[in-house]
């Protein structure tokens, strides 16, 4: 036997129902933190600077077309 129970509420209804916190406004503070954090790092740190943090392990740009390069060319000669 199979018994289907449908129970149509709001999320906001069902989690009071079920007696749990409302942590939408924690949410909310949390992100308007976390905007806030990522606003002032970005202000604070220059193009250059963000460039050589993105490209981590590479010293020139060129390094990374040498390593494009050769990946390409071991690419190409592995056809079957």
């Amino acid at each position: 036997m199979k018994i289907t129970v449908d129970i149509d509420c709001t999320p906001e209804e069902a989690r009071a129902f079920f007696g749990l916190p409302n942590v939408q406004p924690m949410q909310e503070r949390l992100l308007l933190e976390m905007e806030q954090r990522l606003r002032a790092s970005l202000q604070a740190m220059s193009p250059e600077a963000m460039m050589q943090s993105w490209m981590t392990g590479l010293k020139s740009l060129d390094e990374l077309r040498e390593k494009f390069l050769a990946g390409m060319a071991r690419a190409g000669s592995s056809k079957p």
